[in-house]
């Protein structure tokens, strides 16, 4: 793979659009399978945390 300039690189002879477009949806959707995990840990965490202090303030 070799090209002459930087534009050539981006452009690739006229597939530039498919090929940049392609790497950005999979960054993206990586992106997404470490962010949504992630949130959801938080959420579970928290709401567990509430849970129990709820349960505790019952108790007492």
């Amino acid at each position: 793979m070799k090209f002459d300039s930087l534009v050539a690189f981006v452009q690739m002879d006229g597939q530039g659009l498919y090929v940049w477009a392609a790497y950005g949806i999979t960054c993206l959707l990586l992106a997404m399978n470490l962010w949504i995990p992630a949130i959801r840990q938080l959420r579970f965490i928290r709401r567990h945390k509430r849970d129990a202090q709820s349960a505790q303030d019952r108790q007492e």
